[in-house]
């Protein structure tokens, strides 16, 4: 599948800015150093699209994004980045602020196909298998990528990646998808399930 295009449509701080009308919808969720803009960059074969910060905590809005790709089902979609949590240097306020509008978005939106939830490959938090939780409570039943995979040495790989797909919560049939940013490994299987989703 080849990308024609891909570029910034808006940042939203309240759910009246989301975005309107009939395309279908892919939201990016996760830690904030787990590596969400990279992967993006990587997914849209863009270098700068999706802003790399080394604060975490950066994305402090809802970031929407114009893809059109040479999929006759998902000729054009938009691709949702949402505020990553846990290691964002802002106020308290602020964060508090994030949950309400995180949650209005995945909660109400009709258009949303599908939910990439990103983790760490190194390490799992409680605070991602609260969320990978919170999102199935809502019937929201995301696809699990562990980013860096990079950083794995050969012989721990198979060991980590194993105790990744537990440690989230996942059964033997479900699915989790290794991913580097730097390799590109991973990207043809997310795009797969992107188009598998668009078919439902």
């Amino acid at each position: 599948m080849k990308i024609f295009g891909a570029e910034f449509i808006k940042s939203c701080v309240t759910p009246e800015q989301f975005p309107s009308g009939p395309l279908h919808e892919i939201a990016f969720v996760g830690r904030s150093n787990v590596g969400k803009s990279s992967l993006i960059n990587s997914l849209l074969n863009r270098r700068e699209l999706a802003k790399v910060s080394r604060t975490p905590g950066k994305t402090r809005a809802v970031n929407v994004f114009l893809v059109s790709t040479s999929d006759p089902n998902l000729s054009q979609f938009h691709l949702v980045d949402l505020p990553g949590y846990g290691f964002a240097r802002v106020s308290k306020s602020v964060r508090t602020q994030w949950g309400p509008l995180i949650e209005d978005y995945l909660v109400g939106r009709a258009s949303l196909l599908g939910i990439v939830m990103l983790v760490d490959s190194r390490v799992v938090t409680d605070q991602d298998r609260q969320t990978i939780a919170w999102l199935r409570s809502i019937r929201r039943n995301p696809l699990i990528v562990a980013t860096k995979v990079d950083k794995l040495k050969p012989s721990e790989r198979v060991r980590v990646l194993r105790d990744t797909h537990r440690n989230v919560g996942l059964s033997e049939e479900e699915m989790l998808i290794p991913y580097s940013s730097i390799t590109g490994e991973g990207r043809d299987r997310v795009w797969g399930v992107f188009k598998d989703w668009a078919k439902i």
